[in-house]
């Protein structure tokens, strides 16, 4: 077997905003990205390093023509079995479920929340990454990016996050993620008569306040 030379790859690892600048500056004539949802830096950098190393064995394989180390890296990242049916239908439906998400409400980008809320344009992440961090709203993850959920803004204060969406979010506290939310508000409520959390909070919104403490009621009583 050949031996494997130190890897020349350098990864980068960041937010989206960081490796974008990062990458101004390469002189790489080939990238290859990998959005990853973990928001531990440590533990991406850590994948990031293992995944650099995995390329130059491949690349070790490809310039030797060694079959075998080639099927040896191969099924070290393949999955021992295909996945199960249950498997595949849950994906089928998490994903019906995201699309529904996606296409029922206006997500906005930290940079098109930054402009329609009037803030800063040198670092239009800061100010809604400060409300999401300070649970003020919540963001969806979709690829590495994070979309703000349009319902939360209120047009009334210059399009900052809603009061009552700040009151629903403290209910909740870290029961729910970014996408568990999303379907809360989402889904028909009984609590609510049927209703969608995210049409009433523009009306009722202390309604969709007591909806969710009556969901975590619920789950305490379970």
């Amino acid at each position: 077997m050949p031996a494997v030379a130190e890897s020349p790859l350098l990864p980068l690892v960041g937010s989206p905003e960081e490796v974008r600048t990062r990458l101004g500056r390469s002189k790489a004539r080939r990238v290859i990205v990998l959005p990853v949802a973990d928001e531990d830096a440590g533990r991406a950098g850590q994948m990031a390093q293992t995944l650099s190393s995995v390329i130059a064995l491949i690349g070790a394989a490809w310039e030797a023509h060694d079959e075998q180390l080639l099927r040896t890296v191969v099924n070290a990242v393949v999955p021992k079995a295909p996945p199960s049916p249950n498997l595949i239908k849950e994906a089928a439906m998490t994903a019906n479920a995201r699309k529904a998400v996606l296409q029922g409400a206006d997500w906005l980008t930290a940079a098109q929340l930054a402009e329609v809320a009037g803030l800063s344009a040198s670092n239009p992440s800061t100010q809604p990454n400060k409300w999401k961090r300070l649970k003020q709203i919540f963001a969806i993850d979709l690829n590495g990016v994070d979309y703000f959920p349009g319902y939360g803004l209120d047009p009334e204060t210059g399009y900052r996050p809603r009061k009552s969406l700040t009151q629903v979010l403290k209910v909740f506290g870290d029961d729910k993620d970014g996408w568990g939310l999303a379907y809360w508000f989402l889904g028909a409520n009984s609590f609510l008569g049927g209703r969608r959390p995210q049409d009433v909070l523009l009306t009722d919104p202390s309604a969709v306040v007591a909806a969710a403490q009556d969901e975590m009621s619920a789950v305490e009583h379970a």
